[in-house]
């Protein structure tokens, strides 16, 4: 009677832990969330001549995110973390903007700081594929470079910051820039649906409605990354198996601090090998990207395109890629003279996006059909393994 019972419980069993397991994939568990604050131009009492500057202020329960985005020079993302909810962003605004002295920006109290890295928006890039190889090097225009545009001010609605310019020899259009912090983890509404969490912000580019010099010109964004210690010096390319939130896209690319390359990333800046063709974007608009090697740049020529890289940083390090966009075969930009480019900029672990819905559902057919068969055929041979011990239990005695 014992193995009897012992039988039946195991099949029970085994079905709660699939149960359970199941429960696990779609459940996210409490999210965390920090509280979110706006300021233009911290204590400034004008509006500062040049370009503006953004804080952004995220407090969790022990521990403070500044974000701080200028358009004084080349536009700059600076990510501050703080230990201390109540750490606090001091300009002096004479020095700021006099842009050649460090320290006219600091966050206090210093001895609060875990880690910090700005991300320079530094050049846009465009050359003549005459050959459709999407080859950068085949025949170059000069950059534009992006600390020379007239950038227009910084239009806000809640913690969303839109940013707009063009160069004195930009034919039409303009290059856009849109900033968004979180309070808490969720998806992007528009492809490529990027996660993010609340220790993250995401910055959509685009260019739009600019005549390009060839009529089969492609683009490049140059980015540089600076920080006082431990500078986003790698690249790091992870694969999935799901691509339902960025159809056709299967990998992600980071960019990360490390400790002494350990696995322990500081901080990242990350995104998907794709970009869009339209400012609603579907499948068919969609056109690949790819990155170069991170590489040691002049620091002392950063700091001189940005306003808030010398303020801020006094011997940071700098490392500089390149993203492109659009591969031998796709369409040219003159093709919709659009295209839009999402990326995250945080501290931490990148965000890891977890199976969706769909491929739970359809790995649950694959694999939970044998099982369900498995416990089924169990429990049909326990009950009759029962059936039998109990007969042979009452046969009367001759």
């Amino acid at each position: 009677m014992a193995n009897a019972m012992s039988c039946g419980v195991c099949p029970v069993f085994l079905l709660f832990s699939v149960f359970t397991s199941c429960l696990g994939l779609f459940s996210g568990g409490e999210t965390f969330k920090r509280q979110v604050s706006v300021e233009l131009n911290p204590g400034s009492a004008v509006t500062p001549p040049g370009g503006d500057l953004l804080h952004v202020r995220a407090v969790g329960d022990n521990d403070t995110l500044h974000f701080l985005f200028c358009s004084q020079g080349a536009p700059t993302l600076l990510l501050v973390h703080t230990n201390s909810s109540s750490s606090t962003v001091k300009v002096d605004w004479p020095l700021f903007l006099a842009r050649n002295t460090s320290g006219s920006l600091r966050v206090e109290p210093e001895s609060s700081i875990l880690y910090s890295t700005a991300v320079v928006f530094s050049r846009l890039l465009e050359y003549d594929d005459v050959n459709d190889t999407a080859d950068p090097t085949s025949d170059p225009f000069p950059p534009y470079e992006l600390q020379n545009f007239t950038w227009s001010r910084l239009n806000l609605s809640g913690p969303v910051a839109l940013l707009c310019g063009a160069a004195s020899n930009f034919m039409n259009g303009s290059l856009c820039l849109q900033l968004s912090v979180f309070q808490s983890e969720g998806r992007g509404q528009l492809w490529p649906r990027l996660i993010h969490t609340a220790n993250s912000s995401q910055m959509g580019v685009w260019l739009d409605g600019m005549l390009p010099r060839a009529n089969r010109s492609r683009f490049l964004l140059e980015l540089q990354a600076v920080s006082g210690a431990y500078p986003l010096s790698r690249v790091e390319v992870l694969r999935s198996i799901d691509d339902e939130y960025t159809p056709s896209i299967f990998k992600v690319s980071q960019w990360v601090s490390s400790v002494n390359g350990s696995s322990d990333v500081l901080g990242f800046v990350q995104w998907k090998p794709v970009a869009y063709r339209q400012s609603n974007p579907a499948l068919e608009d969609a056109t690949p990207c790819r990155h170069s090697d991170p590489r040691p740049q002049s620091s002392e020529k950063t700091a001189a395109s940005s306003g808030l890289i010398r303020a801020f940083y006094s011997e940071p390090d700098t490392f500089a890629l390149n993203v492109s966009f659009g591969l031998a075969g796709e369409p040219f930009y003159n093709s919709t003279q659009f295209l839009s480019w999402t990326v995250l900029v945080g501290v931490g672990s990148p965000p890891v996006d977890s199976f969706s819905p769909l491929v739970v559902a359809i790995m649950a057919v694959g694999l939970g059909t044998p099982v369900v068969v498995l416990l089924l055929g169990g429990l049909w041979v326990c009950i009759r393994k029962r059936a039998a011990d109990s007969t042979t239990a009452y046969e009367p005695i001759n």
